[in-house]
């Protein structure tokens, strides 16, 4: 199998720069952080009622793990360096808009986790709609691995 074409360029310039690295054998299999993506969703809605601001987090970590799935199957993973920035551009420049939300997500939960206003909270409507966001990706993740080779 070929290496996916579309955003090899951002690819390469994250691997130069040390955001990503390349991983093989079990870390260049992206189903079982499908499957911790999924277990991560559950808990972010049995949370949903009495914590907005965890399920959010929650909802977010779980549609990471779906996008860094995507990355796994490639043979990549982000380092510290890149962190979870690096798995927002090289999703975007690699699998296009449809993870334009993640990057919205990935603010949020940066909001969130640092406040720099005291009870700048989330609501239960706004991680209602974060989990409804990060349950579409492990399906489309999952349709996107066979497709998938090693970088």
């Amino acid at each position: 199998m070929s290496r996916w074409a579309r955003g090899q360029a951002e690819v390469e310039a994250a691997l130069n720069a040390r955001h990503l690295q390349k991983v093989t054998g079990a870390a260049a299999n992206g189903e079982p952080l499908l499957k911790k993506a999924q277990r991560t969703l559950d808990s972010a809605a049995a949370l949903l009622e009495n914590d907005p601001d965890t399920s959010y987090v929650l909802a977010y970590d779980a549609a990471r793990y779906s996008g860094t799935a995507l990355l796994a199957q490639q043979g990549l993973r982000p380092t510290t360096t890149g962190g979870h920035y690096a798995v927002e551009t090289l999703l975007r420049a690699q699998f296009g808009d449809g993870f334009r939300k993640f990057g919205a997500m990935r603010r949020r939960r940066n909001e969130l986790e640092y406040p720099t206003v005291p009870g700048d909270n989330t609501s239960t409507e706004e991680a209602e709609a974060a989990i409804a966001y990060a349950c579409e990706l492990p399906e489309a993740a999952r349709q996107l691995l066979s497709a998938l080779g090693l970088y």
